[in-house]
């Protein structure tokens, strides 16, 4: 069967498999050559947005007398827009260092927003996380930025945002959509693991000492699989808390040494937390907990997925579907992509944060898409590059 797999799809045009130097490149990122392979302590501290970013806005939603204000990163003058839509649980600086790739790839413009209940983005209703909700959201913001024709935009969402991204492009929220990226969202692998997010939620710690301890957890967890885009994504996942004294309601829980391997669906379903007695503080402490509790959003799981293929299916502009494994793929979106209805790329080995994991991967995979449509022009320095749709 794996023989036929690959001979599928090296004969199929929009199947493009991650190569085994592409393999060992993910692994060689994680391997420490300065020390040969010697184990050292690495550095967790964490990353300013600035790095990545050109700008950090508070975008303001009026509703009569009240407003939302929804916390966005900008970057780029020039050229598309590309709308980034970050997963449950996660925050825009999950796009950091993939921004920063894509910048460099192609001339484009960024706008990474934290959705509602995520992030730094403050609203008046932050537990009501339905896909139509948030679809508005993006809508909303986009015009409260660019006006009410805005540039054409690429709509791209890693899972939630992926769905949230679909039902945004479904529903022709915005005027001037000229395709649509989900990365790792796929209908029916979601809907089977759905069951167990609850599991996998409970099995978090529930706090950290310091975001440093935060970062290092991601890591060693599998949650986050590059160090680079932990040190900047997490600073968007928990916030600082005080703890007083004899308080256990919130204990803090050290990060385990044991690293997540094997298969991951959704979130890292495979990694359970060995957790440990905390010690008893004599004297008030600050901990970094969750700034969203996703378990409370059970209600909402459903709908994010439920119907999401075809959704997919029926959008009708250019499409593309990035995958961590081939695995993932329901009936609908197979016999779509035996269609041609869509493009589908199988990434190379990586977590389900495939975009942090692999971020230089993605912004290949999104440029060659953008160029072969003509959405995009490569940058001068990148346009000697093996992209394989510029040949």
């Amino acid at each position: 069967m794996a023989s036929e797999r690959s001979s599928a799809e090296s004969s199929d045009p929009t199947i493009i498999s991650g190569t085994d130097a592409a393999a060992n490149s993910m692994w060689e990122e994680s391997f420490d050559t300065e020390n040969h392979g010697v184990s050292s302590k690495r550095d967790y501290s964490p990353v300013s947005w600035s790095e990545y970013f050109e700008m950090m806005d508070d975008v303001v939603i009026m509703s009569g007398e009240t407003k939302d204000v929804f916390r966005v990163y900008k970057s780029g003058q020039d050229g598309p827009l590309l709308v980034l839509l970050h997963g449950g649980g996660h925050s825009a600086l999950s796009w950091a260092v993939f921004t920063a790739a894509m910048t460099s790839r192609i001339t484009c413009r960024v706008l990474a927003m934290d959705l509602r209940g995520h992030g730094a983005t403050q609203v008046r209703h932050a537990d009501d996380l339905s896909t139509q909700t948030m679809s508005r959201d993006v809508a909303n913001v986009v015009r409260a930025t660019y006006g009410e024709i805005p540039p054409p935009i690429i709509l791209v969402g890693h899972n939630v945002g992926g769905a949230i991204a679909v039902h945004a492009a479904g529903g022709a929220l915005l005027p001037s959509v000229l395709g649509l990226v989900a990365i790792d969202v796929v209908e029916g692998s979601a809907m089977e693991v759905l069951h167990s997010m609850q599991n996998f939620l409970k099995g978090r710690p529930k706090s950290f000492k310091s975001i440093d301890h935060a970062i290092e957890w991601s890591v060693k967890s599998g949650q986050i699989r590059n160090l680079e885009s932990a040190k900047v994504s997490m600073v968007g996942q928990v916030r600082r808390c005080e703890v007083e004294e004899g308080d256990s309601s919130e204990p803090v829980s050290p990060v385990t040494e044991s690293v997540a391997e094997g298969h991951e669906e959704f979130y890292d379903l495979s990694y359970v937390t060995e957790k440990a007695e905390s010690s008893a503080s004599a004297e008030p402490c600050s901990v970094y907990s969750w700034r969203i509790d996703l378990s409370k959003a059970e209600k909402y799981w459903d709908g994010w997925f439920r119907g999401i293929s075809n959704l997919f299916l029926s959008c009708n502009v250019p499409k593309l579907l990035l995958l961590a494994g081939i695995d993932r793929l329901d009936r609908d979106l197979t016999i779509g992509q035996m269609q041609g209805k869509f493009m589908m790329q199988v990434l190379p080995p990586c977590g389900h944060a495939v975009h942090e994991d692999i971020p230089d991967k993605v912004a290949d995979a999104l440029a060659s898409f953008m160029i072969r449509h003509k959405f995009a022009e490569a940058r001068s320095e990148t346009k000697s590059s093996s992209y394989p749709f510029m040949r």
